[in-house]
């Protein structure tokens, strides 16, 4: 049994809201249970100087947990320096939201995506890209509208979800209780039906070939599962 009594195969309830805030070109609040993280997406005319005059397009992204995102309060990362753990999250979430991206057809400028974290629950790595490809999504049709982008330079949505082994099951989209004893923990990014990236480690036990497989299955579930509620938000 789960500590949430959710099925192996059971999310949690994410809701996708739009348009939260008034400044950014697109902005929502995204909540994976009791995960909450805003994300907010910001037109740049310029790209960085490695890409000047190339006609290529940038997407990137920051990540940050407010202080009181978690059950104790933690320092600013902004002014005591990042982690290493920041570092590696806000990395992976602007190259997973690069894949999706044609470049070409985003044209010579840059949008950095900002995500966040208001409430940590488990899984704020996948809540950040399936976020933050919505608030990506918004602001590309401002510019679609303006008419400064003339195909929509978003190939697929792209989202990602945990899965791992706990108490001996694969389960889907661990909550912090299951993450903090997972015996596998994996990070899944999908795009169209394939795979961005994946972050796999045995953290408590060792896991199969059948394990592995039987957590793809169930991350390919939650990215559809995710992918029908982007598409929703943003339509």
């Amino acid at each position: 049994m789960r500590p949430s009594g959710r099925q192996t195969n059971e999310m949690r309830e994410t809701t996708i809201e739009t348009g939260v805030t008034m400044h950014a070109e697109g902005s929502c609040l995204i909540k994976c249970g009791n995960t909450h993280v805003l994300c907010t997406a910001t037109i740049d005319e310029r790209v960085p100087p490695f890409l000047k005059n190339s006609g290529l397009g940038w997407v990137t992204a920051e990540y940050g947990m407010l202080p009181r995102a978690t059950n104790t309060r933690m320092r600013r990362e902004a002014k005591n320096g990042q982690s290493g753990r920041t570092q590696e999250i806000q990395r992976l979430i602007g190259r997973s939201l690069r894949a999706g991206v044609d470049r070409v057809a985003l044209g010579e400028r840059q949008i950095v995506v900002d995500c966040d974290v208001i409430q940590a629950d488990g899984g704020t790595r996948c809540a950040s890209i399936t976020g933050g490809w919505v608030a990506l999504k918004l602001a590309v049709q401002k510019l679609m509208k303006t008419g400064d982008v003339i195909s929509d330079p978003l190939i697929d949505p792209v989202a990602a979800i945990s899965c791992g082994v706990y108490a001996g099951q694969e389960v889907l989209d661990l909550d912090y209780p299951e993450d903090s004893e997972a015996g596998v923990d994996g990070n899944f990014v999908m795009t169209g039906g394939k795979l961005i990236e994946v972050q796999m480690s045995a953290e408590g036990s060792t896991y199969t070939r059948a394990q592995m497989d039987a957590l793809l299955d169930l991350a390919e579930k939650g990215v559809a599962e995710l992918t029908a509620a982007q598409l929703a938000a943003v339509s």
